[in-house]
């Protein structure tokens, strides 16, 4: 099977640019897609014109020395609809949606995505976690991160700023350096 370039992941363009939830009428729903589904379904609310965001990352790897590079979904088995009852039923109707979980709180799920979102606008390398960690909250005050708040955690040498969908339990993260930090509680360990 061949290796497809980076698709379009967001629809429209705008639809995640504003940090408000207030910016765009409709709710965000949470898609459980059957298994590997997760393109197939945006590429069918890309055809129709509804507005989704399905998170991927680059992955690379090599093999007989050659580079190769797919993008998987952030979080296997998501999709993300926005709209009205009318277009959460019409992605039902798409037999590629396993179940349907409504974000109870609207504001905080936009939040979650819309950093997630930064991140991967960025260009920056980011990597899926599958486990929440304790960490202390920061806010990125320097570079292409500037803005951006989230807890940051430790992966061996390197300093990592983790961003969660706390509707999922489950989180991103992107490579950040000590220089580019404030902590948010206070603790100057974390600059450490």
């Amino acid at each position: 099977m061949p290796l497809l370039g980076l698709e379009p992941f967001v629809y429209p363009e705008g639809l995640l640019e504003s940090a408000s939830a207030t910016a765009n009428p409709g709710r965000w729903w949470a898609l459980h897609t059957r298994p590997r589904a997760e393109k197939a379904l945006a590429r069918q609310f890309l055809d129709y014109s509804v507005p989704f965001f399905l998170p991927v990352y680059q992955n690379q790897w090599r093999n007989r020395g050659r580079l190769f590079r797919s993008y998987l979904p952030l979080f296997p088995g998501y999709v993300f609809l926005h709209g009205d009852d009318d277009t959460r039923i019409a992605a039902l109707e798409t037999n590629l949606v396993a179940h349907v979980l409504p974000g109870d709180d609207q504001r905080q799920l936009h939040a979650d995505l819309h950093r997630v979102y930064r991140l991967i606008t960025t260009g920056a390398r980011i990597t899926p976690e599958d486990r929440l960690e304790p960490g202390d909250q920061v806010e990125i005050i320097k570079g292409p991160f500037a803005g951006l708040e989230g807890k940051l955690i430790r992966r061996g040498t390197q300093l990592r700023l983790f961003v969660e969908v706390q509707f999922l339990r489950r989180a991103v993260s992107a490579e950040v350096e000590s220089w580019m930090i404030r902590p948010l509680t206070g603790k100057a360990e974390a600059m450490a």
